[in-house]
């Protein structure tokens, strides 16, 4: 009962911490970083909208700033991005590291808590306004909805009341 305590509130500062990363990553970000976000994008690319010639499916590193959540193998995934730093709680699992740029492309490249390796290392498949799929070396596949700045996100299972929660007595 204490270990899925632990675990709840671990995933629950996690979440807290990816939404406060959310208003610190607002579009407020993207004006004032305009110049550092197109210019890390892709090493070598002339800033604005096409960020290289790798296959004329160059992601661009600005595109994955937000918040992102949805559900794979029916649990939560949540990933924050800001600043090229990045937060992602998946199950039991509370991850922290980089967008890294890997050939032109960038990538997610992460070191869990728990020791997980499923979600270490991702390779952004597409990005849009409101998608984002990641294909992690682990095997798992997040298809993920862009969350609204200041919102919790829609369809997700609801955190329990916090006063519900027995009294742990100290050692």
């Amino acid at each position: 009962m204490t270990r899925s305590l632990r675990t709840g509130a671990i995933a629950v500062a996690a979440l807290a911490a990816s939404f406060a990363l959310t208003a610190c990553g607002s579009d407020d970000a993207k004006k004032d970083s305009g110049a550092d976000a197109s210019a890390s994008a892709t090493p070598g690319a002339g800033g604005g909208e096409d960020s290289g010639e790798s296959g004329g499916g160059s992601v661009d590193a600005a595109a994955l700033e937000g918040t992102w959540v949805g559900l794979t193998d029916g649990k939560n995934v949540t990933v924050s991005i800001a600043a090229r730093k990045v937060a992602l709680v998946a199950d039991k699992s509370v991850c922290q590291g980089d967008v890294k740029d890997m050939g032109g492309e960038p990538m997610l490249a992460l070191k869990c808590t728990d020791g997980g390796t499923e979600r270490t290392m991702g390779a952004i498949d597409s990005v849009d306004g409101s998608k984002l799929v990641v294909s992690w070396d682990g095997g798992a596949k997040d298809t993920l909805a862009k969350a609204e700045a200041g919102k919790l996100p829609s369809g997700m299972p609801s955190l329990p009341d916090l006063g519900d929660l027995p009294e742990i007595p100290a050692p």
